[in-house]
């Protein structure tokens, strides 16, 4: 009885796929400015949990002070 063989290439990700479609479709200046807006996005989003955790710290000093 023979083994069977095992594959040499691993199966790419869904992220993988969808860069290789993005390539394809974007020149690189846009795909440069899509990705400078998706981190932007990203850190908008972590300022707003900075603000929202402030607001519960200065809420909490000044309920205590009360």
């Amino acid at each position: 009885m023979q083994a069977v063989p095992v594959r040499a290439t691993a199966i790419p990700s869904v992220t993988d796929a969808l860069r290789a479609v993005e390539s394809l479709l974007l020149s690189s200046g846009q795909r440069t400015a899509r990705r400078n807006a998706w981190t932007a996005v990203l850190e908008d989003r972590r300022r707003a949990k900075d603000r929202v955790e402030t607001e519960y710290v200065l809420e909490a000093v000044a309920d205590h002070r009360s």
